[in-house]
C-alpha cells in the first residue's frame, strides 16, 4: 500500500547525503550499462557474420575431387579423378534425404584473364554451368527476366543469367539488357535475366559478378563432355548435412576406385558445420557477456549494501524510538528493503536507458556510414531488458538484506543509549 511518509522518508534518507548515494548507484548503473552494452556488441557481431551465409542454403555441402592419397586395388596414389554426370544420380539414389544434388562446371575464377566480351567491353567473371536448382541454394532476386529452366537444360540452349554488377560493367545506362549477346570466352550467349544477390556486405558486390548459364550448354559449348568440376549438396531441412556426407564419400569411393580410409581425395566445405561453428561461439560469447555484467553489477550491489549498512548504522536511535513506540521488525525490515530496492532500481533504470542509446547512437552510425564488414544492427531485445530487471529487484533484495536483519537486531534500549 502505497505510504507518502515512508517515500518521504526514503528520499530524505538517499538525499541527506548525495554525493555518497550517487557514488554507491554508479556501480550498479555501470554493471547494467555494461550488460547491455556487450550483449548488444555480441548481438552486432553476430547479425554480421550471419550476413556472410544470407546468400546461401546453411544446410549444404560443397564437393571437389582432389589428388588421391593412397594406391588402391592396383591404382597408384597422386593419381587425380574427375566427377561424371552419372555421380550426381547415383548420390541421389543411394544416399536418402538429400533435397538437392546440383553438378556445377566454372569458367574464371579469382584473378582469372578476362572472359566475357560485350562490344568493346570486356571483363573477368565466373560463369558456371548450374541446373535450376541452384538458385535454391544460392538464393539471388531476378531483377529482369528470368533464371534458367530445363527447357533451357534439355534443349541445350546458349541462354545466360548475368549478374547486377556485370550489366553494369558491360551495359551503359537504359542500355536493352534482355536478348542482347555477350560472348563467354568465344561463344555467344543470349541474356536472359539479371539478378541481384542477398547477400550484403563486401561480398554482395563480388556476388554479383557471376553468370550463370545452362550446364548442358556449358558442357556442350566448352567440350567438358559428362565431366562435373563440383558439386552443391543441400539436405532436407530437418537432417544435418555434416551426419549424411561420409554417406555421400562412400558413393564416390566406391564409383572411383579409392581407398575407404583415403579422405584428402574428396575435398568440401560443409556448410551446416561452419555454421554450427559460428552458433557455438555465439551462444559463449553471449554468456561471457552476461557473467561480465553481473559481475560488474555485484560489485555495485555489494557497494549498496555496504553503504544501507552505514545508512543503519547512522539511524541506529532512530530504530531504537520507532520499536518503542511499537514498530514491528518487520515495519523496519521492509523500510530498509524497500530503500535499497529504489535505489538498485532507479540506479539500474539509468543504466537501461544509457545503454539503449548508446545501442541508437551506433545504429545511427552505422545507417549514417554505411555497413561494417562482420558488424551490422547491435540490439538486445525484450528478454534481456526483462532478464535485467528480474536481476535489479533480487539484487536489491539482497542488497538490503544483510542490513534490515542488523536493524531488527537492534534492541531499543540499546539504541536509545546510542550517541
Amino acid at each position: 500500500m502505497f505510504s507518502r511518509d515512508r517515500w518521504n522518508e526514503i528520499l530524505e534518507a538517499l538525499t541527506s547525503n548525495m554525493f555518497r548515494t550517487i557514488l554507491t548507484a554508479f556501480g550498479v548503473f555501470w554493471g547494467i550499462f555494461i550488460l547491455i552494452v556487450l550483449l548488444a556488441a555480441g548481438k552486432g557481431l553476430e547479425n554480421g557474420v550471419k550476413l556472410d551465409f544470407s546468400g546461401r542454403a546453411t544446410n549444404t555441402m560443397n564437393m571437389w575431387a582432389q589428388t588421391i592419397s593412397k594406391p588402391y586395388k592396383g591404382l597408384p596414389k597422386g593419381r587425380r579423378f574427375t566427377y561424371k554426370i552419372d555421380d550426381v544420380a547415383a548420390i541421389k539414389d543411394k544416399v536418402p534425404n538429400l533435397k538437392i544434388v546440383s553438378p556445377r562446371n566454372q569458367l574464371g575464377g579469382w584473378g582469372g584473364a578476362n572472359n566475357v566480351v560485350r562490344g568493346l567491353k570486356t571483363g573477368a567473371y565466373n560463369v558456371y554451368g548450374d541446373y535450376p536448382e541452384v538458385i535454391q541454394q544460392q538464393p539471388m532476386d531476378i531483377t529482369q527476366g528470368r533464371f534458367i529452366n530445363y527447357n533451357d537444360i534439355n534443349e541445350k540452349r546458349k541462354v545466360a543469367v548475368i549478374g547486377l554488377s556485370v550489366a553494369k560493367e558491360l551495359y551503359d545506362n537504359g542500355e536493352e539488357i534482355l536478348g542482347s549477346y555477350v560472348k563467354i570466352s568465344g561463344v555467344n550467349f543470349s541474356v536472359i535475366g539479371v539478378y541481384k544477390t542477398k547477400q550484403t556486405g563486401g561480398d554482395a558486390e563480388e556476388g554479383q559478378k557471376q553468370i550463370f548459364v545452362p550446364f548442358t550448354a556449358f558442357s556442350q559449348a566448352f567440350n567438358r563432355g559428362d565431366r562435373v568440376g563440383w558439386m552443391m549438396i543441400t539436405a532436407e531441412d530437418n537432417v544435418p548435412i555434416t551426419g549424411l556426407k561420409e554417406q555421400i564419400f562412400d558413393v564416390v569411393r566406391q564409383r572411383h576406385t579409392i581407398h575407404p580410409d583415403d579422405k584428402r581425395a574428396i575435398g568440401h566445405w560443409d556448410v551446416y558445420e561452419e555454421y554450427s561453428k559460428i552458433e557455438g561461439l555465439f551462444t559463449a560469447l553471449r554468456l561471457v557477456a552476461y557473467v561480465v555484467g553481473i559481475l560488474v553489477l555485484l560489485s555495485g550491489i555489494i557497494g549498496i549494501s555496504n553503504i544501507m549498512l552505514i545508512v543503519v548504522k547512522e539511524r541506529t536511535k532512530e530504530i531504537g524510538i520507532r520499536r518503542a513506540l511499537g514498530a514491528s521488525p518487520w515495519s523496519i525490515r521492509g523500510q530498509i528493503l524497500l530503500e535499497s530496492i529504489f535505489l538498485t532500481i532507479l540506479s539500474g533504470m539509468v543504466g537501461i536507458i544509457f545503454g539503449s542509446l548508446t545501442i541508437y547512437g551506433l545504429n545511427a552510425l552505422l545507417d549514417a556510414n554505411g555497413p561494417v564488414d562482420m558488424f551490422a544492427n547491435p540490439s538486445v531485445d525484450l528478454t534481456v531488458i526483462l532478464i535485467a530487471l528480474t536481476i535489479l529487484i533480487i539484487s536489491g533484495l539482497l542488497a538490503g538484506f544483510i542490513p534490515a536483519q542488523n536493524a531488527i537486531r537492534v534492541k531499543p534500549v540499546d539504541a536509545l543509549r546510542t550517541e
